[in-house]
């Protein structure tokens, strides 16, 4: 199961859930036109514009599995060779997080350079055994279950080369997309080795693209292929993909993107967001996200055809926002995303993705912003989603049905359901040192019939992120 960075601010409203506004939404026309500056004609230079700062995160996560449902881990290597498990019910993550960033400026020029290094930190604040159940994506162990309690690795390692607003990025980075995103939901977050661009010479449509053969995970020290989030195991050596956003209108920005995942897949994209009306009096933001993959190569992940999508509607007045999302899924398989990525823009990717063959979910959600009633950077949300119809019946594939998979076989899934309840709160300092800090806070409980593949745990996250500059 995966909480994606964007539903950990707000938990449960989408990536396109209503944002309040304090004016009317224009619907007016925006016509694409040469960007207006330059950003290399303004470089500083590359020690006039360094910066060096950071983040230090607190992370701590209690995990509970009911109704029989339990974690499993082994307590020593004669355990593990003998394939003897201990099973227990809870099971604890606690860490602290460190980013130390620098980033140098572009030097000045037709071409400017750049580089940017970051050392990412991770100590384990809860070693035993037992709490951590074995290790996970939370916190990382040895084979035999026993965490490791402090690595370092070089999270971000580049160099940028920029023209006039197109910035080419080689090395170890971060990228944003519908497909591949970084993930950032942990103590640390995941970067990828490769190739990228951005370009943004015009007013209203920029284009991005990159090539990437490694991940940095987010609790691992080294680089690993990519492979898929619910598949069995499989790796790719490449991920390639092209893509651009554009705002046709000033109440409606889109995001079309494509990827190949070498011997895994094709896979498109396509986001829309419209605003509407007044957030003083009433306002809707209507979003769209729509994703269709198919098989290519050799097959690992063996035969895809899937078409998924969501659709969200939110109503915001004033500090209050409900947000209503659907979600269905076209295939005989999961709707399937890179492990170590946030690629999965769909409105009801939560603690759950309530992404399984067939399935249909809807969500309602209801946020409030305390700033309306004097308190700025406090905020409240709750949420109750389910997901039905689940049928994996006719699924023909190798990747989600043998025993390596990493969720259950789709075949036995046979009008499988689930819900998912969560609460959440987070509160962003607004001043003094610890200004831009932020506490959040979240609760959530997830029930699932038989086959379904994320079973029944209950989960509490308290997320502590510190901010710092140095130059």
């Amino acid at each position: 199961m995966k909480l994606s960075n964007k539903a950990l601010l707000a938990l449960a409203i989408s990536t396109i859930t209503a944002t309040a506004y304090a004016e009317t939404a224009s619907q007016d026309f925006v016509p694409t036109t040469l960007a207006g500056a330059s950003a290399q004609s303004e470089a500083k230079g590359f020690i006039d514009g360094q910066s060096l700062g950071g983040t230090t995160r607190n992370w701590y996560s209690n995990e509970m599995k009911f109704r029989g449902q339990k974690f499993g881990y082994y307590k020593n290597e004669a355990d593990k060779a003998n394939d003897v498990t201990t099973r227990v019910s809870r099971r604890y993550n606690w860490a602290q997080g460190t980013i130390l960033n620098y980033t140098s400026g572009f030097t000045q020029g037709t071409v400017g350079v750049s580089t940017e290094v970051a050392a990412y930190n991770y100590i384990a604040l809860d070693r035993d055994q037992k709490d951590i159940a074995g290790g996970s994506n939370r916190t990382l162990a040895h084979s035999f279950g026993d965490a490791v309690g402090q690595w370092s690795k070089l999270g971000l390692a580049n160099v940028k080369f920029r023209v006039s607003n197109t910035t080419l990025t080689a090395g170890r980075q971060n990228f944003s997309s519908g497909i591949v995103d970084t993930i950032g939901n942990r103590a640390l977050p995941s970067s990828f080795e490769g190739v990228s661009f951005n370009s943004e010479e015009f007013s209203n449509l920029s284009f991005q693209g990159g090539i990437f053969d490694r991940v940095s995970p987010r609790t691992e020290q080294s680089l690993s292929k990519f492979r898929s989030e619910y598949g069995n195991g499989q790796e790719t050596d490449k991920v390639k993909t092209l893509g651009f956003n554009y705002q046709p209108f000033k109440s409606l920005k889109t995001s079309v993107f494509a990827a190949n995942v070498e011997d895994f897949w094709n896979q498109y994209y396509f986001g829309a967001t419209h605003e509407l009306g007044d957030a003083q009096t009433l306002a809707l933001t209507t979003g769209l996200n729509y994703y269709k993959t198919t098989d290519t190569g050799s097959k690992k992940m063996g035969n895809i055809d899937n078409d998924t999508y969501s659709l969200s509607l939110g109503l915001t007045h004033q500090a209050h926002s409900l947000t209503f999302s659907y979600q269905e899924v076209n295939g005989d398989e999961y709707f399937d995303y890179l492990h170590e990525t946030n690629g999965i823009y769909l409105a009801n990717s939560l603690t759950s993705d309530f992404n399984s063959p067939n399935e249909k979910s809807f969500q309602v959600a209801y946020a409030i912003n305390m700033a309306e009633y004097g308190v700025p950077g406090l905020k409240f949300n709750v949420y109750s989603a389910r997901g039905w119809g689940i049928d994996g019946t006719h699924y023909n594939g190798t990747a989600y049905g043998e025993a390596g998979a990493s969720r259950s076989d789709l075949r036995l899934m046979d009008g499988e359901k689930h819900q998912e309840y969560g609460v959440g709160t987070s509160y962003a300092i607004q001043s003094g040192p610890l200004k831009a800090t932020t506490i959040r806070g979240t609760y959530v409980t997830h029930r699932a019939s038989a086959q379904q593949a994320d079973g029944n745990i209950k989960e509490f996250r308290l997320v502590t992120t510190i901010p710092f500059n140095i130059l």
